[in-house]
């Protein structure tokens, strides 16, 4: 994995993009501390899966249950 500075990474960007294309994820600095990954699409998919979910689903997974009191 690479490293880069923040101020760097606009310039770097064209490049950053075609590792990111082989597989290369660039980890993005500033003050260095680590503010921003750039990764394949592939492993970004698997972070956050672009599914449709219907509501209910969503609720049935919601931590707390999909028992809510009704108000009235």
């Amino acid at each position: 994995m690479k490293f880069v500075p923040a101020q760097d990474a606009a310039d770097l960007l064209p490049s950053l993009v075609t590792a990111a294309e082989h597989g290369e994820p660039t980890t993005i600095m500033r003050d260095g501390k680590a503010v921003a990954v750039l990764v394949p699409v592939d492993a970004a998919r698997k972070l956050y899966p672009d599914e449709k979910r219907d509501f209910l689903a969503f609720l049935k997974e919601f931590p707390g249950g999909a028992d809510f009191d009704r108000i009235e």
